[in-house]
Formats: structure tokens, sequence, C-alpha cells
């Protein structure tokens, strides 16, 4: 019924892939701390690249992202280039109803590193998915984020509090047989990536 697990490095000569998510212009707007974001994200890329490693984007359609406008757009600091792979997707979890799986094992992949927006509903859902399918997990700490928050009190943390929260859960997240890592952007190795 499942899919068949990936062949999974737990820490053993992994084959990673960065997985961009949500970085669309409309989400990017609203983005805690968006510019150092984008540019953690950006020179992720331009390392994945360099390594052979697959750069693979997970984009939002939906009402109030439509296919073609601005706002769906991924952001000019981020956009796509020849090799990327964009993966449209409807729902939080980049995994649900897409090629994403297919994506990832075609090309070798064992480990994904994760980045993108929003931290508390696409990042982890995929992150979380990801895991239950068999790849390890690198959450990079700073190359994640969520919306602003206003500045009244309400029901939301603040966003520097929930980046930070789930940065905790995956650094104490244990998960059988996987390796499950929490690295800032300058300590991703992607030097054992599989060609693209």
């Amino acid at each position: 019924m499942g899919t068949a697990p990936a062949v999974t490095a737990s820490g053993a000569n992994p084959a990673p892939a960065l997985l961009v998510i949500d970085m669309q212009n409309t989400l990017v707007a609203i983005a805690h701390r968006a510019s150092a974001a984008v540019a953690a994200i950006a020179g992720l890329r331009t390392r994945a690249r360099a390594a052979g490693a697959p750069v693979v984007f997970a984009q939002q359609e939906d009402e109030e992202l439509e296919r073609g406008t601005d706002g769906w757009r991924i952001v000019s600091g981020l956009a796509p280039a020849a090799g990327d792979t964009v993966v449209p997707k409807a729902a939080p979890d980049s995994f649900l109803g897409t090629e994403l799986d297919a994506v990832l094992r075609a090309r070798g992949v064992t480990e994904v590193v994760v980045t993108g927006f929003a931290t508390e509903i696409c990042v982890e859902s995929t992150a979380r998915q990801a895991l239950s399918r068999g790849y390890d997990v690198v959450l990079v700490a700073d190359g994640h984020t969520t919306s602003v928050r206003p500045a009244a009190p309400g029901r939301y943390v603040a966003p520097e509090a929930s980046v930070a929260h789930h940065n905790e859960i995956y650094r104490n997240l244990r998960f059988p047989g996987r390796r499950v890592r929490v690295l800032p952007a300058a300590e991703v190795d992607f030097g054992r990536g599989t060609p693209s």
C-alpha cells in the first residue's frame, strides 16, 4: 500500500538534496526575517549545485496562490535555474499528491535538507513526511521562517520563538532508522551529493 522506504544513509555517505518550500512572493512578503532566510537558502543552493546535489522547489498552488500570478512566483533571489526541479503542491505536506517522492528517489536521494516557509505548517509537515518515507532530514536552523505576528498578545507565539521551538524539537527528535539533524546553513555539507 505505501511506498517502499528509500535506502537511508543514516550518517554514512548521505546523498542530500536541497528542498526549498514555498519561498514565493506573497509568502515571503509576510515572512519574519525574510531577507536573511532568502540569503541563507541562496547560499545553500549555490553550494548544492556546485556539489551536484539536486535542488528541488515545492511551490504552493491554490486559490490564494494562483499559477502564473506574481504572488505565486518563487522570489527572484531564489528563482529556479536549469537543472532544478519545481514540484507543484496543494497541501502543507509537499509529498501529498505530488511527484516529490518520485523525484527524490529517481535521483538517489537519501537525505533531505529542508528550508522554506512556513515553519509550523509546510516545513514541519514536509520534514515529518520525509522521515516517514525513509529519508534522513537536515532542518536548516536559519533556513526556515514563518509569518510576522501582530505585536499584540494573541494565540500565536512570536516568530523567532516558533523557529527556535521547532529547531529544538528537531534537535531532540528520535526517529527509528533515521538521522535527524539541525544545522545552520554554514554547516550543511553537500560534498557527497548525487549528480543532478
